[in-house]
């Protein structure tokens, strides 16, 4: 048996209500960095911006679809679906062979 030295856990017991690190950032900073990257992918990186908004706002939104959904979070994810879904329309445009890709 090890020695403790007074830090036992015995007394101080792990709550059951939050017991998850906190060193990671929370829902409302995940839907602000979703909508910057959204409104970003509009104008450069449409295609790595956009997915990134759409996830970093369903994270925000707490991972469901279900419930109470903060503005940032649905604006993230719209916006980004939104951005991906014109950066795959650019993409199959400028990959037709009218545009001397092909």
């Amino acid at each position: 048996m090890m020695a403790s030295f007074g830090q036992g856990t015995r007394g101080h017991p792990r709550s059951h209500g939050r017991t998850w690190s906190r060193t990671g950032p929370d829902r409302a900073t995940l839907g602000i960095i979703g909508v910057i990257c959204a409104v970003a992918g509009f104008f450069t990186l449409g295609i790595v911006l956009g997915p990134v908004a759409v996830v970093c706002g369903w994270l925000a939104m707490g991972r469901s679809w279900a419930g109470s959904r903060p503005v940032p979070a649905v604006v993230a994810v719209v916006l980004g679906a939104v951005d991906t879904l014109q950066a795959l329309l650019w993409l199959a445009g400028a990959a037709s062979v009218g545009n001397g890709l092909l």
